[in-house]
Formats: C-alpha cells, sequence, structure tokens
C-alpha cells in the first residue's frame, strides 16, 4: 500500500453518496441533477479520501459537457430562481452540505 492510501479516509457519508453519483453517471444534467452534482463536488473538494466519488464526479462533469465553473454559474440560478430542496431543510432542519 502506497503512503498516499494509507493516508486516504472514508467519508461518513461515502455509501449514500455513492448511490447519488451512480445515479448522475447515468443521468441527464437536469436543474436537480445539477443542484447534486454541484452539492456533491463541493462536499469533497479537497477530501483526502472518496477517490472513486472524486473521479465520477469529474466524469459525470465531462460526460455533461460542463466545466465545474458552469456547473457553479448554473446551479447559482437554479436556487435564485426556485427552491430545490424540500423537506427538511424548509422544517427548519439544517441542510447537509458536510
Amino acid at each position: 500500500m502506497s503512503e498516499t492510501e494509507n493516508q486516504d479516509r472514508q467519508h461518513p457519508l461515502h455509501g449514500r453518496d455513492r448511490i447519488i453519483v451512480n445515479n448522475l453517471l447515468i443521468s441527464s444534467p437536469t436543474d436537480y441533477n445539477l443542484a447534486e452534482l454541484a452539492r456533491l463536488r463541493i462536499r469533497y473538494n479537497g477530501f483526502p479520501g472518496a477517490r472513486d466519488i472524486q473521479g465520477d464526479l469529474d466524469l459525470v462533469l465531462q460526460n455533461w459537457e460542463i466545466t465545474e465553473t458552469q456547473l457553479f454559474a448554473k446551479t447559482r440560478q437554479i436556487h435564485a430562481n426556485q427552491p430545490l430542496y424540500k423537506g427538511k431543510a424548509n422544517k427548519g432542519e439544517d441542510e447537509d452540505w458536510s
């Protein structure tokens, strides 16, 4: 095992996020999917591990033919126009962006 592999960590939401990423890999870039991709890009940015998820998030960007800068611009516009996440966050509970 290399030194890098020894330092990699398992993200506590890896299992749940893996399902979302798998769905994004086979989906089209709807407003909701763009928001999910942006949310996960933020969550895993600089995280020391979850290389499979980080690589697949890059692949989704490639598949959808957009850059991260374009993704964040689109999602800022989407969130400004309409709430995408309903339920817990709208009931006074915190959104899970960690």
